[in-house]
């Protein structure tokens, strides 16, 4: 490969890096073209973005990130594919869904601006909430308050009606 092809690879993936939020390094050593292809039909069918580097490219385009991408430099071995995407549990439930051999497997992710190295992270990557999930617990959790409040005043107005509704049909 050419010196000029690789420093376009790099930026292609340095492009990539800046415009999603979320990134993980997934092994797919072992799959062969079907499995592959199945798989990147998943990824765009989920909206993220599959991409298979050379590691030494990806290495140099982690190093000319603003965000030092270092705890994921061990993970750069044998075949790696990169699934870019901007909702940070996606991914893991994919790789969780397809990988049920092992294959493919999680190297390393950066998910949330923090990193989770090796296959036993995939589980806390799933159970990562997307910023949507967590405002509309948010808003759940202080709509409650206002409902409660508003179904007693309503229930409260209807019990004293009928308390004094019977009270006056009390013989003296």
């Amino acid at each position: 490969m050419k010196k000029e092809d690789k420093a376009i690879i790099i930026e292609k993936l340095g492009e990539q890096i800046k415009e999603y939020a979320h990134l993980y390094l997934v092994d797919v050593t072992g799959m062969n073209a079907e499995a592959t292809s199945a798989l990147r039909r998943k990824c765009f069918g989920a909206d993220i973005k599959m991409v298979v580097a050379k590691n030494t490219l990806l290495h140099k385009a982690f190093e000319a990130a603003e965000v030092d991408y270092t705890p994921l430099y061990d993970c750069l071995k044998g075949t790696t594919a990169v699934f870019f995407c901007q909702t940070a549990n996606a991914p893991a439930k994919l790789i969780k869904e397809v990988g049920k051999d092992g294959v493919p497997a999680l190297k390393g992710a950066y998910a949330e601006e923090g990193f989770y190295v090796g296959a036993d992270q995939l589980e806390t990557l799933c159970a990562i909430k997307s910023k949507a999930e967590v405002l509309a617990e948010v808003v759940a959790l202080l709509q409650s308050p206002a409902k409660n409040v508003i179904s007693a005043l309503q229930s409260s107005g209807q019990t004293i009606h009928g308390v004094l509704k019977t009270l006056g049909e009390r013989p003296e």
